[in-house]
């Protein structure tokens, strides 16, 4: 008995296949875009940050020194300060001494500045309050940094922190 093999081709349409080139073509495609993002953000990033952190950073890198040796004598003398923000027009800053007692006769200064730019820069004017609290005044909304310096006759306490309102 003899079989005879037939082969049987059928014609296969190449159409809404996925072949090599589709896959070139769409990672070519997924980069490209990737990269196109990329730059766009890269050029709004550099229009919108002139690359300069401090206004003078040669002279404050030789004025690092002196900066960790206030930090020293903050250490050295036991201060604390808490921040609260009060109904999104005030900031209330509460100094206490080494023991917990609270420090009355204290000369504070300080500003707020929005994190990521210099518009909007706050000097604040705090007025004591009793109980070693200060109050000042200020637009709150948004997140802002406080510095703040506290002075007595012969010694010099720097607070900073980063206020949150809504």
């Amino acid at each position: 008995m003899t079989i005879a093999a037939q082969s049987v081709t059928t014609a296969t349409s190449r159409k809404g296949q996925i072949t090599g080139w589709h896959v070139l073509i769409g990672v070519v495609t997924f980069f490209a875009l990737i990269i196109a993002v990329d730059v766009v953000f890269m050029v709004l990033a550099y229009r919108t940050f002139s690359g300069q952190v401090a206004s003078n950073p040669y002279e404050a890198g030789l004025a690092f020194n002196k900066t960790l040796a206030q930090r020293e004598r903050e250490a050295a003398l036991g201060w604390a300060a808490a921040v609260e923000t009060v109904d999104g027009d005030a900031v209330i800053v509460r100094v206490r001494d080494r023991a917990g007692r609270p420090l009355d006769r204290l000369s504070l200064t300080g500003s707020l500045a929005r994190p990521a730019t210099e518009v909007g820069k706050q000097t604040l004017n705090f007025k004591p309050l009793g109980d070693g609290r200060y109050r000042a005044t200020a637009r709150l909304g948004g997140a802002w940094d406080l510095r703040a310096t506290a002075r007595d006759a012969q010694n010099a306490f720097e607070l900073e922190a980063r206020l949150v309102s809504q």
